[in-house]
């Protein structure tokens, strides 16, 4: 059972439970001895500047939370003593090339652990990199942590021991916005619209699959990709999708094309429900604003108004941690990746990278309030599932609201994860 873990996670989230409780009664965190050994570091490579800045900078906050999390609480714990992790942010400036010239930065400096999610395209290309470097440099070896590259290929084709996915994946993520969906019957006619890269193909795809098994009835009226990053107005598209009659639009848009479009939408009051993965992201609730409010429909691992005491504390520790509005975007899974990634250390009681690889194959954790467990057949993360939809604050469901906005997010399906569980075609290579 996936809420079953061993005494080192536990005893890893059980600090992070007292901590969170803690900051939240203002009580600050518990005072552990500093680790006094070598820092281990972990590589950011991320769109650190360019259109995407603002979702890098989210990143690096979220990911900073687990790290002082770790800390805070002695460190890793290796043969040799105890010790600090570092994250050591590297700027791609959202382009794959300067990605792998990051990669090679961060090889040079012998740091075993790259973290990456921002674009799938990225990914693919670090993986493969990261492949060749390890089969060329033994000595010098790389773990790649994704926390948001979500093309399917990634653990199923183009599978690899050497790469871990805290996300759920695009087809994870259209299942469960297919199934709701399917029970409503407001929707006759849907527009795809995509950022045209290979994530964005594969939510198209994937959103003809699913409304094909669970909606037959429905019309697909458009489908659509536009340059990722590059359309500064909207309101073109804005004004196909009402041409063609569509109720919904389907979109896997993050970032600032994702917050542009729902932008445009007001602007031109669009009448029509987005079932978006990233509805919550960045912006977009504000950018929406009464347009979004039971129109805009969300999926994510985790949202603050998921409830429960130990998700509370949770969402209450990280915003004493970032209290201004702008930096109101906790993403659960990027703290799991660091304390997930911490746990797999002590479980080696080394920072080797192949040695950590295998204490993360298979790993189970629960903090609490979100049991799952990394797949060893894949290496993908196994977790709960929530379908939100957007209104406004202080309306059932609604108790937190998304950057100071004044609009948040309720629970309209919750899946367990074993109700998430993905086939999968991946045959491993293990070293």
């Amino acid at each position: 059972m996936a809420a079953k873990w061993g005494r080192v996670a536990a005893a890893a989230l059980a600090a992070l439970a007292l901590t969170a409780g803690q900051a939240a009664h203002g009580q600050g965190t518990p005072s552990s001895p500093a680790p006094a050994g070598k820092p281990v570091q972990l590589a950011l490579i991320e769109g650190m500047s360019g259109p995407f800045a603002n979702a890098g900078a989210a990143v690096e906050r979220n990911l900073r939370f687990g790290v002082e999390q770790v800390n805070a609480h002695g460190g890793v714990k290796l043969a040799d003593g105890a010790h600090p992790l570092e994250l050591v942010v590297l700027d791609s400036k959202g382009s794959t090339e300067e990605a792998l010239v990051q990669l090679r930065a961060a090889a040079d400096r012998h740091i075993g652990y790259i973290l990456q999610g921002n674009s799938s395209a990225v990914a693919a290309a670090l993986i493969g990199a990261i492949e060749k470097q390890n089969s060329r440099e033994p000595d010098n070896q790389e773990v790649f942590l994704n926390y948001s590259a979500d093309d399917p290929a990634l653990t199923n084709a183009a599978c690899s021991f050497w790469h871990f996915r805290f996300d759920a994946h695009a087809g994870m993520r259209m299942d469960a916005l297919a199934d709701v969906i399917q029970h409503d019957p407001s929707v006759k006619k849907v527009y795809l619209l995509n950022q045209d890269y290979r994530f964005g193909h594969d939510v198209s795809a994937l959103a003809r699959l699913a409304l094909a098994a669970k909606r037959p009835d429905i019309a697909i009226v458009g489908d659509e990709f536009h340059p990722i990053g590059r359309v500064k107005d909207f309101a073109p598209y804005i004004a196909k999708i009402r041409a063609s009659g569509a109720d919904a639009v389907v979109t896997g848009n993050w970032g600032n094309d994702l917050t542009l479009l729902v932008k445009a939408a007001r602007e031109q009051g669009l009448d029509t429900k987005f079932y978006t993965f990233y509805g919550n992201s960045l912006g977009a609730p504000a950018a929406l604003g009464d347009a979004g409010v039971k129109r805009v429909i969300a999926v994510a691992d985790w949202h603050p108004n998921a409830g429960g005491a130990a998700s509370d504390a949770w969402y209450k520790a990280f915003r004493a941690r970032y209290p201004a509005a702008q930096d109101d975007y906790p993403v659960l899974r990027m703290e799991l990746l660091v304390e997930m990634l911490a746990a797999a250390m002590n479980k080696a009681g080394s920072a080797q990278p192949a040695a950590v690889a295998k204490a993360l194959e298979g790993m189970k954790f629960d903090n609490g309030f979100h049991p799952s467990w990394m797949r060893a057949d894949d290496h993908q993360m196994i977790q709960p599932l929530y379908v939100m939809e957007m209104d406004k604050a202080g309306t059932p469901g609604v108790r937190f609201d998304n950057e100071g906005s004044g609009y948040g997010f309720r629970t309209v399906l919750a899946l367990r994860p074993e109700r998430t569980v993905p086939a999968t075609t991946c045959h491993m290579t293990r070293p």
